[in-house]
This record gives C-alpha cells, sequence and structure tokens, in this order.
C-alpha cells in the first residue's frame, strides 16, 4: 500500500495522507465493484510483502498503472 500512496502522491502532488486517503478510497470502491475472493486478492497484494515479483507484482504494476490513469498521471506501461 506505500508503494501505492508513494505513486498517487508524485503522480497528483498530494501530501502523503491524502493521497493515502484518495488511495484507499478508491482501492475501497473498486473492491466493492468485485467479487469477495477477487477484492480479497487485492488486500492480499496491497498487505503483502511489498515485493513487485511473480503475479502479485504485476497486479500491483497494473493497480499503479490503473491508479496514475484515474488521477490524470501516464500509464508507465500501456499494454
Amino acid at each position: 500500500m506505500d508503494e501505492l500512496v508513494q505513486e498517487v502522491s508524485s503522480k497528483t502532488g498530494l501530501p502523503p495522507d491524502q493521497a493515502r486517503a484518495a488511495a484507499t478510497a478508491t482501492l475501497d470502491f473498486v473492491k466493492g465493484k468485485l467479487p469477495g475472493p477477487i477484492a480479497g486478492q487485492i488486500d492480499g497484494v496491497l498487505g503483502g510483502s511489498g515485493s513487485s515479483t511473480g503475479a502479485a507484482g504485476g497486479m500491483m504494476d497494473q493497480a499503479k498503472g490503473m491508479m496514475g490513469s484515474m488521477f490524470g498521471g501516464k500509464e508507465e506501461n500501456p499494454s
């Protein structure tokens, strides 16, 4: 989660506390739209060890890209 907060803060210019609030509100909204098991995977990725390797790292990169796009930043790895 800290990595996501830093990304939101750097792309929006928000202070870290406001970036955390924005990230949390957005994630809560997105998780509310997803089936429980998938929402739980998001929690697992963001609450994990902070490693950006494997499938969890790929999901984290996608989440950062989506958050950046939502807040006007550029996607780093457009597909």
